[in-house]
C-alpha cells in the first residue's frame, strides 16, 4: 500500500513539474520577439497550444488530489463552458467571417460540426459518452475497449481547440491572449471533471495522467500545426480552417460539457454559463 501511494506521488509531482514546464515555457515565448534572434513564430504556436492543453493536466492533478463536490465540478464546467462559446463567436466565427465573408465561414463551421459529432458518436458507442464526468464512467471490465475510447475521445476533444489557437497567429504572428486563455480557462474544468470520472471507475494513475501528459503534448503539435500548414493557403482556406475549429469546439460543448454542467448544477446552468461567456466576451473587447 505504501509503495502504490509513493509511486502515485511520484506521478503526481512528474505532473505538476511538465505543468510548470509549460508554464516558464509559454512565459518565455512570449516575452521573445519574431525577428532573427527571438523564438520562431511556429515553435510560438507549440507552446502556446501546450500552455492551453497543459490546464488540461493541471485540472487532472486537481480532480485526482483533491475530492470536490460533484456540484462544485459542474458549476466549473458550465463556466468553462460559456467561456468557450464567447471565444468561438467572438474570437473564431467572427475573425473567420471578416477575412472570407458568410459562405467558407458557414461551410466551414457545418464541417466541423459534422466531423466532431460523428466521431465522438462513434466513440461513444464503444463507452467514452461520459468521459467528461466526474462518475458514471465505466470501467474496462464493464465495457470492454472503453479506455482506449475515453483516451481517443479526450484528444478529439483538445485537438481542434488547440488548432484555433495556432491559427490564430496566421494573421501577424502574434497570438489572441483571449483564445488562449478561453480555452486555458475552459480545460481545467474538463481535466479536473474527467480525471475524477476516471479515477472513480478504477482507472490506473498512470492511465490517468498518461492520458492527460499526451493531450499537453498533442495540443502543443495541433497548434504547431495550425499555424504552419496553413501559413501559405489562401485567406478563404484559412478562414474556412478556423470555422471548422469554431464548429468542433461547438459541438464537443453541446455533446460532453454541457450536459455534465447541467447534471450537476440544473437550475444554476444557465446563470454560470453566461458569466463564463461574460468574462470571456469583456477580455476580448478589452483585447
Amino acid at each position: 500500500m505504501k509503495k502504490r501511494k509513493k509511486h502515485h506521488s511520484i506521478i503526481l509531482k512528474i505532473s505538476t513539474l511538465i505543468v510548470l514546464i509549460m508554464i516558464v515555457g509559454t512565459v518565455y515565448a512570449s516575452n521573445n520577439g519574431t525577428d532573427e534572434t527571438g523564438m520562431p513564430i511556429w515553435l510560438q504556436a507549440g507552446l502556446w497550444g501546450m500552455f492551453a492543453g497543459g490546464a488540461s493536466l493541471l485540472g487532472a492533478i486537481i480532480g485526482y488530489a483533491i475530492k470536490l463536490p460533484k456540484k462544485v465540478i459542474a458549476a466549473i464546467m458550465a463556466f468553462g463552458s460559456g467561456v468557450l462559446i464567447s471565444a468561438l463567436s467572438y474570437e473564431l466565427m467572427e475573425e473567420a467571417y471578416q477575412q472570407a465573408g458568410l459562405l467558407p465561414s458557414v461551410i466551414g463551421f457545418f464541417t466541423g460540426a459534422l466531423t466532431y459529432s460523428g466521431i465522438n458518436g462513434l466513440l461513444s458507442r464503444m463507452g467514452a459518452k461520459h468521459r467528461k464526468r466526474s462518475s458514471g464512467q465505466p470501467s474496462e471490465d464493464e465495457k470492454e475497449g472503453s479506455g482506449t475510447a475515453i483516451a481517443v475521445g479526450a484528444l478529439l476533444d483538445g485537438i481542434p481547440e488547440s488548432m484555433a489557437i495556432g491559427l490564430t497567429m496566421l494573421g501577424g504572428g502574434v497570438v489572441s491572449m483571449a483564445t488562449v486563455l478561453a480555452i486555458f480557462i475552459s480545460n481545467i474544468p474538463e481535466g479536473l471533471s474527467s480525471s475524477a470520472g476516471m479515477k472513480a471507475s478504477g482507472r490506473s494513475t498512470k492511465y490517468i495522467f498518461g492520458i492527460w501528459i499526451g493531450i499537453a503534448i498533442i495540443s502543443g503539435l495541433s497548434s504547431l500545426i495550425g499555424y504552419s500548414v496553413y501559413i501559405n493557403l489562401s485567406i478563404e482556406a484559412r478562414a474556412a480552417t478556423t470555422a471548422i475549429a469554431a464548429g468542433a469546439i461547438l459541438s464537443m460543448l453541446a455533446e460532453t460539457m454541457i450536459p455534465e454542467a447541467f447534471e450537476g448544477t440544473r437550475d444554476w446552468a444557465g446563470l454560470i454559463t453566461g458569466a463564463g461567456f461574460i468574462c470571456a466576451f469583456a477580455l476580448s473587447m478589452l483585447g
